[in-house]
């Protein structure tokens, strides 16, 4: 046997405690010895039974070695019959817990060992340990338990079904509490998401801790999730912790406490932080973090107090209605405290605590509802509605306008005058004085506006105009008014309300003027020229003398230049010339840039023949004159073509401009720096080039003549390169470079498209491969190459694309294949077949030029696109205020999960506007054209260097 130390009752036998049918609770503990023992066995003597002998029994740990120590009891049954109990010993019990390293509740009894009669059972339980108990009749029984805990806490035998109605009714009882906490806590979270204020988040997180406190208190958390003893007692310390700390933080945002003093929010801070910390520690060492835990709440609701009584006697109005609520919780606090030093000695003691904690919660949510919804800001229920309109007025932050049409008086508030810079009083008076102040060009529109009012007597008056200010430039205001009509019918006064809208009106300009200007140059852009062209023409089918002319100047091998000196360099130049050209224009000519180095004049002032061709060689001489960057002389030439109108032949404004284009490549066939006037013989030469054109292009390939293009396709959320797409270039060597317009159409008819789109697709995943080796961001940069007719239908294409894939080691999906849907829609069946074969390879595929073919919606859902490509027509309506369906074709994209791509962006305003639409990506030229290999790897390097 071990050696036993046992308490100085220890020798004597156990007293019995009397156990018969009719008692449904029976407190036994005070009526248990406890025993201190240092091995795994235990000698104790027993109750006397009938015979009044007292025996000894020695008892083993059936759990190994212990040193918890032991507890024994004795019962007896005097009656005649079998009596069953259920020993019941909490696991935590708020009662007694302690506040300085408080006890947080674990297994009580690790097993009992009866002296005769049948072994008590464990019964199933989460919140306790439970054991049947059987007494025979007339017996006395000695009950030795193994205990898994240094303390037991209380220990209670219950009758059964007595026990059982206890807890059904505490059970009721704890789900109506957790169900108002969550309830409440849910309402307070969603008055924080209506109203947002510092206040309402702080209230909705205090009420989660009581929530989550009393989940766990309650045990319903434990039911949830099986978790050990050890588990349980760091959730309990923490959730003290949180508890004190959201406290703590109400208290910091409900009274401002920053704004009163400095300290108040330092100390807060230093407070909070170590609360949080408390949180943390909870893990290490739990009954450390619950005592300090119960410290702070009993602290914080002392300085509470104080701070809410002196702000209180300062006529704080928050203060003074936290009153009640915080007393209702310094009282809450000292119940609590005594319930955890044991003074209140009660089983309801600790459900009525989480009780009256969700009673103040929902005290301190009624009292912030309060706060939010009453106030000077919203009119009582009794204001009249004159009052509510004066309100409503001051809230909307316009100023008032009062004509007295009698009187011939006109009254506005004194913040027009003050935004205008005019002293007091100076915009009153009569009508005429106020219209003076009116910009002249709006007040034959603001004298016929209210004139139309006065003499109608009914209607609304909505009108923008100018006032000009001290200082000389004018602010635009909206008047916005109506009649008020006197006893005889007649107008009496017009009243309503100005607002300035000098900003809103500032920024309809800009819009205006990017949607028809070139933003480099502040030049007309290509449709403001057009416009300007079809009303020459048309003024010339009134005047047969009338003979709008169209030059058009393109830079000759100006690549090169950005190439050698860079964008920025050439943009200068652009400007430079620019300015170079319009010197020698006159007042009634145009002068537009029409793309990257190409500008177009419409000849107003000149109808002589040779005053035109002096005008073009003067521009031809005028770009031929060295331009000075950087100290540097850098000489362009310029090729010119030369359009008329002949009145005899009606035009439209697109062929006239397309004539001039025509003439100047044939200008640059000639060499360059040439001046060339449009005859029809230059069509004819286009296309007897067309044979020589074929014959080159198929040795393009062979002689190196051929290049792959990359334009940026540009992320609209925060501006930043996601893709390039793919474009073949013909640098010929004789003819220069030659448009895909041109070679494309050859090729497809000859089916040399294929080994074209060959080499688009080895060199495009080649220089993907670089550029994200470069660039490592997710998602990874992609790059899109157009497939035709012939690769489609090509049944090597699948290979093709996997030797190509197998080369470069690029992110799946980043290699995009654009197809057109009109080139999808041809064979719709083996077309869906063959792109999916495509994705399962690892390639992204793109929809091109969406809306300008078929549009089979029903076709769309089964093609596996993961793009969409919006044609450049429909980005083309932002300009005129309808993208109806730009608008339709984004939300159909968005709703398939397809990523959308805008193309032919040309200015900064239909970029925004594309991105306020939902478009995730544009190209075009705002951001830039195509570029070389280099350049794009350039500016891959720049991206690195910002994602640096």
């Amino acid at each position: 046997m071990a050696g036993l130390a046992a308490l100085p009752r220890a020798a004597f036998a156990l007293d019995a405690v009397r156990v018969t049918p009719r008692s449904t609770a029976i407190d036994l503990t005070s009526k248990i010895e406890r025993y201190e023992s240092t091995g795994d066995t235990i000698q104790i003597s027993i109750a006397p039974g009938r015979d009044g002998i007292v025996r000894r029994i020695a008892v083993k740990a059936r759990e190994g070695s212990t040193s918890q120590g032991w507890i024994a009891f004795a019962l007896t049954n005097s009656s005649d019959e079998q009596i069953e109990r259920l020993l019941v010993v909490p696991h935590f019990r708020l009662v007694g817990s302690g506040v300085i390293w408080p006890d947080l509740g674990s297994t009580r009894i690790a097993a009992i060992t009866a002296s005769e009669g049948i072994r008590p059972e464990r019964e199933p339980s989460p919140d306790a340990d439970v054991f049947q108990i059987t007494l025979d009749p007339g017996t006395t029984v000695t009950y030795v338990a193994e205990l898994a805990a240094p303390e037991v806490g209380q220990v209670t035998l219950w009758e059964a079904d007595a026990y059982r109605r206890k807890l059904n009714g505490l059970t009721l009882y704890k789900g109506i509490i957790i169900g108002i906490a969550g309830l409440l806590a849910l309402f307070l979270t969603i008055v924080f998401v209506v109203k947002g204020a510092l206040i309402f988040p702080a209230a909705a997180a205090l009420a989660w801790a009581v929530l989550a406190y009393a989940c766990i208190d309650f045990g319903f958390f434990q039911r949830i999730f099986l978790i050990s003893d050890q588990v349980e007692r760091i959730y309990r310390s923490c959730a003290e912790a949180v508890l004190a700390a959201t406290l703590l933080v109400f208290l910091f945002a409900y009274l401002h406490l920053n704004r009163w003093h400095i300290r108040y929010g330092t100390v807060s801070l230093i407070w909070l932080l170590f609360l949080g910390a408390l949180a943390g520690f909870a893990v290490i060492d739990p009954p450390t973090a619950a005592g300090v835990s119960r410290i702070s709440i009993g602290v914080l609701a002392v300085v509470g107090l104080a701070l809410v009584l002196n702000l209180a006697l300062r006529g704080f109005d928050r203060a003074i209605m936290l009153i009640p609520t915080w007393l209702l919780l310094c009282a809450w606090v000292l119940a609590a405290a005594l319930t955890v030093l044991g003074t209140i000695d009660s089983d309801l003691a600790q459900p009525a605590l989480i009780g009256g904690l969700v009673l103040i919660v929902m005290l301190i949510g009624f009292t912030v509802m309060q706060h939010a919804f009453s106030g000077g800001t919203i009119a009582g229920p009794h204001s009249g509605d004159a009052e509510r309109r004066a309100l409503a007025l001051a809230g909307s932050g316009d100023m008032v306008f009062d004509w007295d049409v009698p009187g011939d008086k006109v009254f506005v508030s004194p913040e027009v005058e003050h935004i205008l810079g005019l002293k007091r009083g100076t915009l009153g008076g009569a009508a005429l004085d106020w219209l003076d102040a009116v910009h002249p060009q709006d007040r034959d529109q603001y004298r016929t506006a209210m004139d139309a009012v006065i003499e109608s007597r009914r209607g609304r008056l909505r009108r923008d105009f100018r006032l000009q200010s001290s200082a000389g430039p004018y602010h635009w205001f909206r008047l916005k008014a109506r009649p008020v009509i006197g006893t005889d019918g007649e107008v009496i006064r017009i009243i309503g309300t100005l607002a300035d809208v000098t900003d809103a009106k500032t920024a309809e300009e800009r819009l205006l003027q990017d949607a028809v200007h070139d933003n480099l140059t502040g030049l007309p852009n290509r449709r403001l020229f057009l416009d300007r062209l079809d009303a020459s023409i048309a003024l010339g089918a009134e005047d047969d003398e009338w003979r709008p002319t169209v030059l058009v100047a393109n830079i000759d091998r100006f690549k090169h230049v950005n190439d050698s000196v860079g964008h920025s360099a050439g943009d200068s130049i652009l400007l430079t010339l620019s300015r170079r050209l319009g010197r020698l224009l006159r007042p009634q000519d145009t002068l537009a840039r029409l793309s990257g180095d190409v500008f177009a004049v419409l000849l107003l002032s000149e109808q002589d023949d040779k005053g035109i061709d002096v005008l073009a060689e003067q521009l031809r001489q005028a770009v031929a004159n060295p331009v000075t960057y950087a100290e540097r002389e850098i000489f362009l030439t310029a090729s010119l073509g030369i359009a008329r109108h002949d009145p005899r032949a009606p035009i439209k404004p697109e062929d006239l401009l397309r004539r001039a284009e025509i003439a100047v490549a044939h200008g640059k066939r000639l060499g360059g720096d040439q001046v060339e006037r449009y005859d029809a013989a230059m069509r004819q030469t286009t296309r007897g080039d067309r044979l020589g054109l074929e014959s080159d292009l198929r040795r393009a390939l062979d002689r190196g003549e051929m290049r792959v293009a990359f334009q940026p396709i540009v992320r609209l959320e925060d501006r930043t390169i996601a893709g390039f797409e793919a474009l073949l270039r013909w640098d010929h060597p004789r003819f220069g470079a030659i448009g895909p317009q041109t070679f494309i159409p050859l090729a497809e008819e000859t089916g040399l498209i294929v080994d074209l789109g060959l080499f688009a697709l080895d060199t495009t995943a080649r220089e993907l491969a670089v550029w994200q080796a470069a660039l490592d961001v997710d998602p990874p940069i992609f790059a899109s190459v157009n497939v035709s007719s012939r690769q489609l239908l090509k049944h090597d294409l699948l290979h093709d694309l996997k030797s190509i894939m197998s080369r470069s080691p690029i992110a799946p999906g980043s290699l995009k294949l654009e197809l057109t849907e009109s080139l999808v829609m041809e064979n719709p069946e083996y077309a869906a077949q063959l792109l999916t074969r495509i994705r399962e390879l690892g390639a992204g595929l793109s929809l091109d030029d969406f809306g300008t073919g078929y549009s089979a919606l029903s076709y769309l859902q089964r093609f596996p696109f993961d793009t969409l490509k919006i044609d450049q027509s429909f980005v083309r309506e932002l300009s005129q205020g309808r993208p109806v369906i730009l608008r339709s074709i984004v939300r159909l994209a968005q709703e398939l999960g397809l990523q959308i791509v805008a193309e032919g962006a040309e200015s900064e305003s239909e970029a925004i506007e594309l991105f306020h639409l939902g478009c995730d990506y544009a190209q075009g030229f705002v951001f830039g054209e195509a570029m070389s290999l280099a350049q794009a790897r350039d500016l891959v390097g720049a991206g690195r260097a910002d994602a640096a």
